[in-house]
């Protein structure tokens, strides 16, 4: 081969490495591009979890646990009996303050009783007073016509035209209807003590009356409270959901507040929550669609959407959010949670449950 079929064949192989490399490059520019479109219109991150809500069961009173209705991992339905108290304890309490209210209730009764009769003694002097006004109006006239009588027989005895016997007679009427005139005005100031007196026996009487009406209430509140304790002996299932965590056992001394077990709904109601870096959300809003890859379902897509994204950021609500004001200082890209709801129901095949690791991807033209 001469040098001229060299060097053509050299310069035909720069020229075709030169093709195959601006190719490459476009190729390469090409799918530079169209990642960057991608990646501006896909928002994804590999932090996040499924979420939901976590029923924690725990008794409202202390007590003995009789029977345990329920197994690790089973499913039960709202209202289903979990956790059986001793209820005996509480069946002598109920019956000790159903007692104690009887009592007070009777009480109550006799304290009626006596202001009802005290009222209508009242009521009866008022009618007696009355009755003693009338008289003492009587007497006063009968006084009057008497001392008329009585002067009008002064004259005529004077004047010997009446005897002494019949003005004597005179004399004595009239004296009568003065006696009697301050009989009916003092039974009439008797009557009037006596309604001041039934006045302040009326009154004390609705003070204990009052008094005994709080002790009612307060021995039917405690008879309330020892109903409730006896029904807090039974202990149902709050909501739809699967049994995790129980700890209970029969036999066991349980306390207020204890955690027995917990109930965890996955049917509709699970979330996912993606903690985003604070980069990423400047064209995140609710409403947006998302696809979901979840770890234990390889190849399965779930749909979903943005439901809300939290006031802050994860370090911000930590039990120590960082005080930045004090010793040196280093930013960090924050991540912010990102609330998704899923799209579909329950399906029996995937069933998601709570902590499950996924992947969300946020369709910003979606």
């Amino acid at each position: 081969m001469d040098e001229k079929e060299q060097a053509g064949n050299n310069h035909r192989r720069k020229v075709l490495a030169a093709s195959v490399f601006s190719v490459i490059a476009v190729i390469g520019l090409i799918a530079v591009y169209f990642y960057i479109q991608y990646k501006n219109t896909h928002i994804a991150t590999d932090d996040a979890f499924i979420d939901g809500h976590i029923h924690t069961i725990a008794s409202k009173i202390p007590g003995t646990v009789k029977n345990v209705s329920v197994t690790d991992n089973q499913f039960i339905r709202k209202g289903d009996l979990l956790v059986g108290i001793d209820v005996i304890d509480y069946d002598v309490k109920v019956k000790e303050a159903a007692s104690a209210a009887n009592v007070e209730r009777s009480k109550l009764a006799e304290a009626q009783t006596r202001i009802d009769a005290a009222r209508r003694q009242f009521s009866e002097l008022h009618y007696r007073l009355r009755a003693a006004k009338a008289n003492l109006d009587v007497q006063v006239a009968n006084l009057r016509q008497a001392e008329l009588d009585i002067k009008r027989a002064e004259n005529l005895f004077k004047k010997e035209t009446i005897s002494k016997e019949r003005y004597e007679k005179t004399k004595t009427g009239y004296d009568v209807n003065v006696a009697q005139v301050k009989a009916a005005e003092d039974q009439v100031k008797q009557i009037e003590a006596s309604l001041k007196t039934q006045e302040a026996i009326i009154r004390q009487v609705e003070s204990a009356l009052q008094s005994q009406a709080s002790s009612v209430k307060q021995k039917e509140a405690a008879l309330q409270t020892a109903e409730l304790n006896r029904d807090y002996t039974s202990i149902y299932a709050p909501s739809d959901g699967y049994i995790t965590k129980k700890s209970v056992e029969i036999g066991n001394q349980i306390q207020p507040g204890q955690p027995l077990m917990a109930v965890v709904p996955l049917h509709d109601e699970i979330w996912v929550t993606a903690n985003y870096k604070e980069t990423q959300l400047a064209k995140v809003k609710p409403g947006q669609g998302v696809e979901i890859k979840v770890d234990t379902y390889p190849g399965k897509k779930f749909k979903g959407t943005v439901n809300s994204i939290m006031a802050g950021t994860g370090a911000a609500f930590s039990l120590f959010p960082p005080e930045n004001a004090t010793g040196n200082y280093v930013k960090v890209v924050q991540r912010i949670p990102v609330k998704i709801v899923l799209d579909t129901g329950a399906d029996p095949d995937h069933i998601l449950r709570v902590g499950m690791s996924v992947e969300p991807t946020i369709l910003i033209n979606k």
